[in-house]
């Protein structure tokens, strides 16, 4: 490629930016988009992304309808919305039953089409639309996703029982097969998209990452599964860089020092893979010329050092007053929510430690895969156990509970297709489902710290309690207690305690603010907001942090004034809460020291 910004090889039409929230794959795709546009190639810019800000960002109002970016000649953008997508894809593939099948049967189908699945399913059917369209190949040079699908989905789609006539063969009863009926029609989009993504010369998948140890590991985790399933044209993004200071200040001297050790740390696998590093900037990645500033790497100083602010935002409390609130009782389930790379895993343990140190039966774990529940603390902390929920074993022992329980009557052509629709990603979210729901039935007797996935699928499994309910309840002859407790356990404000875990940045915020819609359309209130590793709180001397910390201002009263009743805030830290507190054990009283302990 022509474009100054990152050079990919192959020179593929299609270009997917994938990574957590918070990373920067929006900024970095627009930057990328627009660069592209500069070097005179016709550029569509697309995005799934629920909680998308691209109309923030470019200041436009966009649709499912390709816009034209003034400013950027050759660029046109679009935003996709998943749960519309769902929607439709839901009717097209039940309206043609209506009057010809029973209405228990459409019942059973459009219970089949509740899930997470369909939601991935849709949005994908979205991607294969634009991949396979002999028309945007000739209208668009370039075409660029911000998000990709992913390795979940991927899987999923290579199951070929769907293919099998599935839903009239199997009206009763819940599958997770089921979302996959709808594609029938469209094999061949559907095939030819699929080996358009796995083609190095069509298609490049971008992982992008911060410039820390677990965002990185979790860039290896999502390169290893695309890998597994043959995409292989795939280049690191390292976003973030905190630019080298002479300004004496000891914050960013260790900021500097943090993203060169993550670097030097980062898995092998990695290392392999083509890398492209951005500076964090202190600036908003909003309009144009700034974005065609960042795709050139370039930070506008005179930007940088304009800005300073070093007022306290009113109305915030600290950790410390939020974890004397949760220890008013002595047991109930705590759960930290929120997208990849906010820090929840760090905020579960520091109010977990601080819980158990004041005298309470704590368990600290996580329904995370990529998340390691520090084991090291049993026995250093009083009164704290840690574990971490496996998804594989989970699912073993859900697939062997299935095949004997429900597999037990059918003939061997229903087994098969049984053990087939068990294979299915689903399966993990069921078994998970049903751990999930056993751990939180254990908070009637201590204090349960649960730092949850950062995936949408959290958010779907909560929101479709009701689905998975039925779910258990097909494959299994007696459906466990914990099980049917659980949807109002986490709609009992007394009894969980849900913390939204945020930064201080526009795609957190809004990322937050969509996953607090959807727990609230699901009966559940967070119980408060946490923003973690704020510069607002630190005292700086450095410029650039100076003019980055001005611009947290308006997310930190977006937080307050309009998201949330209650919100604390976490200053920054650049070796994390979890060193902080081990500074601390052993030294008393670790309540009274958990307020300077920042995230």
């Amino acid at each position: 490629m022509t474009s100054t910004m990152m050079t990919l090889a192959n020179d593929p039409k299609n270009v997917f930016f994938t990574g957590k929230g918070g990373v920067g794959k929006t900024s970095l795709s627009c930057a990328f988009a627009i660069s592209q546009a500069d070097a005179g190639h016709q550029v569509l810019l697309v995005s799934t992304d629920p909680a998308s800000n691209l109309d923030e960002i470019f200041g436009v109002k966009l649709s499912s309808r390709p816009l034209p970016i003034q400013g950027a000649p050759g660029l046109v953008v679009m935003n996709i919305d998943p749960g519309a997508a769902a929607r439709e894809y839901r009717e097209r593939i039940v309206d043609p039953y209506r009057g010809v099948l029973p209405d228990a049967a459409l019942k059973s189908i459009e219970e089949q089409l509740s899930g997470a699945c369909t939601t991935e399913i849709a949005a994908f059917e979205a991607f294969a639309t634009l991949l396979s369209d002999d028309g945007v190949s000739r209208d668009f040079d370039r075409i660029v996703f911000d998000t990709a699908p992913t390795g979940h989905t991927l899987r999923l789609l290579k199951l070929p029982a769907a293919w099998d006539d599935f839903l009239t063969e199997n009206i009763s009863g819940n599958s997770c097969l089921g979302p996959l009926a709808g594609l029938q029609t469209r094999k061949r989009v559907f095939n030819s998209a699929m080996l358009a993504i796995a083609d190095p010369s069509q298609t490049a998948i971008i992982l992008v990452a911060r410039p820390d140890l677990a965002s990185l590991k979790e860039a290896e985790r999502t390169r290893a599964e695309l890998a597994g399933i043959g995409v292989v044209n795939q280049h690191l993004a390292v976003n973030g860089i905190f630019p080298e200071t002479a300004s004496g200040d000891p914050l960013a001297t260790a900021l500097s020092l943090q993203a060169d050790r993550a670097l030097n740390d980062m898995p092998d696998a990695l290392r392999e893979l083509s890398l492209d590093r951005f500076p964090l900037v202190g600036f908003d990645l909003l309009g144009i010329e700034s974005l065609r500033s960042f795709s050139q790497k370039k930070t506008p100083i005179a930007d940088v050092q304009s800005a300073t602010l070093d007022s306290q935002p009113l109305g915030f409390i600290s950790l410390n007053e939020l974890i004397d609130e949760l220890a008013g009782q002595s047991q109930g389930v705590i759960m930290t929510m929120g997208k990849g790379g906010v820090g929840k895993t760090s905020i579960a343990t520091a109010i977990a430690v601080a819980l158990a140190c004041s005298g309470n039966r704590v368990l600290l774990t996580t329904t995370d895969p990529a998340a390691h529940t520090d084991k090291s603390l049993e026995g250093v902390v009083p009164n704290l156990r840690v574990s971490h929920l496996d998804p594989e074993s989970e699912t073993l022992r859900h697939r062997a509970e299935v095949m004997q329980q429900a597999g037990a009557n059918l003939d061997q052509k229903g087994r098969d297709l049984l053990e087939e629709d068990l294979r299915s990603p689903c399966t993990e979210e069921i078994a998970v489902f049903k751990a999930f729901s056993r751990i939180i039935d254990q908070g009637k007797d201590g204090f349960i710290v649960l730092d949850t996935a950062p995936t949408g699928h959290t958010l779907l499994l909560l929101d479709a309690a009701d689905a998975y309910h039925r779910e258990v309840t097909r494959t299994a002859q007696q459906v466990p207690e914990a099980v049917l407790r659980l949807r109002d356990r986490l709609r009992d404000p007394d009894y969980t305690k849900i913390l939204l875990i945020t930064l201080p940045e526009a795609t957190p915020v809004h990322e937050a603010a969509y996953l607090q819609n959807d727990l609230k359309r699901a009966g559940i209130s967070p119980y408060a907001w946490v923003v973690n590793q704020s510069l607002t709180p630190c005292q700086l001397f450095d410029p650039f942090l100076k003019g980055k910390r001005s611009r947290e201002l308006r997310y930190l009263r977006e937080v307050r004034e309009t998201l949330s009743e209650k919100a604390v805030i976490i200053p920054l830290q650049p070796d994390g809460i979890v060193a902080g507190l081990r500074s601390t054990l052993g030294k008393k009283p670790l309540m009274s020291r958990i307020s300077h302990v920042p995230g």
